[in-house]
């Protein structure tokens, strides 16, 4: 093979280029490391700092404000902006709220609109959910039990089941937000399990997804969002249980 050809396979791709400068300042930006108000470099300082052209700086510079992290203003220049405005279901941005050790109190807010959400999911799955869902819900079940010596796959088989409520809504936009918050609430689940650890446990914790899918298979939509709220909320418990112990560990002031 030609040398030029070898090269040009070699070099990093634009939009690698591109995702290597919205990674960076993404993080800088959660961390806290550039503050709401706090002016970016230039496009011709940011392309000098991470050897990158200014068209890839401009794509860079659209995702993050498309993200609601940065506002862009012409002869002004470029800033971070308010917290409020950031796009807080965006996956990049809750991975990097976990990066940047910022995670607890994400998962606090997510936990809070899980208790919302979910159970009204529920409710509506009971009168809507179709043959594949009860499917879906079943086969998340059976893998909670198949995978109960597994924290990864526990979690995962968890996440499923969950998801599948939220498809058996029927609401796009309720499946939406599970699609969206799905990462990180693997990573709640996984969180839940350090206080959930004996398979005793989680044998009652598997019983307590199977109330609210039996409530759901009856059609019983109260029966379902009751359950789905006390499955929520003994979530709530061990999260808060295994927060409390990594801060303890760590020797933080809670």
């Amino acid at each position: 093979m030609p040398d030029h050809e070898f090269n040009t396979i070699n070099q990093p791709s634009t939009k690698g280029l591109q995702r290597r400068v919205v990674e960076d300042l993404g993080c800088q930006i959660i961390s806290g490391s550039l503050r709401p108000g706090d002016f970016l470099p230039t496009e011709p300082e940011i392309g000098d700092q991470f050897g990158v052209s200014r068209t890839s700086v401009r794509e860079a510079m659209r995702i993050l404000s498309a993200k609601g992290l940065i506002e862009i203003r012409q002869k002004i220049g470029t800033r971070v902006s308010d917290k409020k405005n950031w796009n807080v279901f965006d996956s990049d941005i809750l991975r990097w709220h976990h990066q940047a050790g910022h995670g607890h109190e994400v998962m606090r807010d997510l936990i809070e609109m899980r208790q919302i959400l979910e159970p009204e999911a529920a409710k509506l799955a009971a009168t809507r959910a179709s043959i594949d869902d009860h499917q879906n819900l079943q086969l998340a079940l059976g893998q909670m039990l198949e995978e109960i010596n597994s924290p990864d796959g526990y979690a995962r088989a968890d996440l499923n089941f969950h998801l599948s409520i939220y498809g058996a809504s029927k609401n796009s936009l309720l499946w939406q937000f599970g699609i969206v918050v799905a990462e990180f609430l693997k990573r709640v689940f996984m969180m839940q399990q350090q206080t959930v650890r004996e398979n005793q446990d989680l044998l009652q914790d598997i019983e307590l997804h199977k109330a609210v899918y039996e409530h759901i298979s009856k059609g019983d939509g109260q029966g379902a969002e009751q359950a789905m709220l006390k499955l929520v909320l003994e979530g709530k418990r061990a999260l808060i249980d295994a927060l409390n112990a990594e801060t303890r560990n760590s020797g933080s002031t809670p």
